[in-house]
């Protein structure tokens, strides 16, 4: 499902690039952060030595920033939305409305919620853009 961009995200994504060296493909306002969608395999590139890049760019937008990893699939995209949670499986299923259940440690339960339910709220977020899923649900 292709995403469309305003004017804001691309300006958002261009500096991202510019300060990183990392491509996003994606950016959305939620909660007073940004999430970033970056291409598959630049992490590295978007975090930096110790965090560097993606702090220096937090500092040149004024807000905090979360970073996820692009995928190819739903099931590995919602896993990367919930990283750092350990993520065993996701399950897409397709009643009447798209769900991916995603079983998670009982230890990392928390980390997938987040505080305040910011990560699984921003995993349901970016599920819906990308891959037209209606909840991410954790079993």
């Amino acid at each position: 499902m292709p995403v469309t961009l305003d004017d804001d995200a691309r300006r958002t994504l261009a500096l991202f690039e510019e300060v990183t060296g990392a491509s996003g493909v994606d950016c959305v306002r939620e909660n007073g952060r940004l999430l970033v969608v970056v291409a598959r395999g630049g992490m590295r590139e978007a975090i930096g030595p110790r965090g560097q890049h993606v702090e220096r760019f937090e500092s040149r937008i004024g807000t905090s920033v979360r970073l996820i990893e692009a995928a190819d699939d739903p099931e590995a995209f919602v896993a990367n939305a919930l990283t750092p949670a350990a993520v065993y499986n996701v399950t897409i299923s397709e009643n009447d409305d798209t769900v991916a259940y995603v079983e998670v440690a009982t230890e990392d339960r928390g980390v997938a919620i987040g505080s305040g339910g910011e990560t699984i709220e921003a995993a349901r977020t970016l599920a819906a853009r990308h891959f037209d899923i209606d909840d991410v649900q954790l079993v």
